[in-house]
């Protein structure tokens, strides 16, 4: 069957459920509680480090405690260290094209790190999210007090991963999380994929004019976590198609006109059903997850709602596309003919 019908195909298809409601409710709970705090202290416009801080909370799902909490743990130093970079970004101004070069930089060293600890979901995606976004909305407080925001969200969001053995009380004594080789050749030509991948996005996005390149720059990231050259394409046409479809929920939804307190709990909210999704449906969560981005990048930095939904769909198309291409062009060592399509 060729490859993107198929694609299509798996776009209709659900995973199998494991138990996916619980972490959607740890999810919803730590991204939820320090959003909704910011929001009754009158600050939405903060939600965005919060929110990258409790992403923490994707990570480690499967694990049992001991495990889950050195995991999140491990995200949660990723995440904090993308927001921090990029508010640090933001606080000197840097400039456009200095920012796709440091995020390219630290999109390929975010690879080693992410296949050295094996993070699950796979690659440094959410860490390059958070650097761009951050050091593209201007700082309304102190850097240390954005920081702290991410860090302490991040840190509740681990806390909320370990509350479930309070009930179960089991620990595996000389459990520990595995790790992989970060200087073999396949870890070093990931890194130079997500190198290539992110710079190439950003760039196109700042050439062409569009706005919000580092929107491509994380997209560029979305099929790279796969681990095949078949499962990179396929998720690239799920982010594709998924980002479109998400992207035209979100643009009825502004056309209610909802109110800053309306955009925050629909932040808040989406936070469960993109979690219920992300495993057993890659395209069905951004379907979720877009609108919960757009709106809380509305709340960070107001704009004209039309033109951040059209930078979105073609930031997404652009950032899929060079991520595809440099899956393409370049390849594992010995890579075999059953991981071609």
């Amino acid at each position: 069957m060729p490859l993107v019908p198929r694609a299509f195909r798996a776009l209709l298809t659900l995973g199998p459920a494991r138990s996916d409601h619980r972490a959607a409710l740890r999810l919803a709970i730590s991204g939820g509680v320090p959003a909704l705090a910011l929001l009754v202290g009158g600050r939405p416009d903060l939600i965005i480090y919060a929110a990258f801080g409790a992403f923490a909370g994707r990570y480690g799902r499967d694990e049992p405690h001991q495990l889950r909490v050195i995991h999140q743990a491990q995200a949660a130093a990723m995440l904090v260290a993308g927001v921090t970079i990029g508010i640090s970004l933001a606080a000197i101004d840097v400039r456009p094209w200095a920012l796709v070069a440091t995020a390219a930089v630290l999109a390929a060293a975010g690879s080693v790190v992410a296949d050295k600890i094996r993070l699950k979901p796979a690659g440094p995606f959410f860490a390059i999210f958070a650097l761009g976004a951050c050091a593209s909305v201007p700082l309304a407080v102190p850097w240390w007090c954005a920081t702290l925001i991410c860090l302490g969200s991040a840190g509740f969001s681990v806390l909320i991963g370990f509350a479930g053995w309070i009930g179960v009380r089991a620990w595996q004594p000389g459990a520990s999380r595995a790790v992989a080789p970060a200087d073999s050749p396949a870890a070093r030509i990931h890194a130079l994929r997500y190198l290539l991948a992110v710079g190439a996005a950003g760039s196109a996005g700042l050439l062409m004019g569009i706005g919000h390149h580092y929107w491509a720059m994380a997209a560029a990231a979305v099929p790279l976590a796969a681990e095949t050259l078949r499962g990179r394409i396929q998720r690239g046409v799920h982010g594709v198609i998924g980002t479109l479809a998400g992207v035209g929920g979100t643009a009825l939804i502004l056309l209610l006109q909802p109110s800053v307190t309306v955009l925050a709990l629909v932040v808040i909210v989406l936070q469960f059903p993109t979690e219920l999704f992300m495993a057993r449906q890659y395209g069905l969560a951004l379907v979720f997850f877009t609108p919960l981005i757009l709106m809380m990048t509305l709340l960070a930095n107001p704009s004209d709602p039309a033109r951040l939904i059209a930078d979105r769909a073609l930031e997404t198309l652009v950032g899929v596309a060079a991520g595809v291409i440099l899956a393409l062009c370049i390849r594992e060592p010995r890579q075999t003919r059953r991981d071609l399509p």
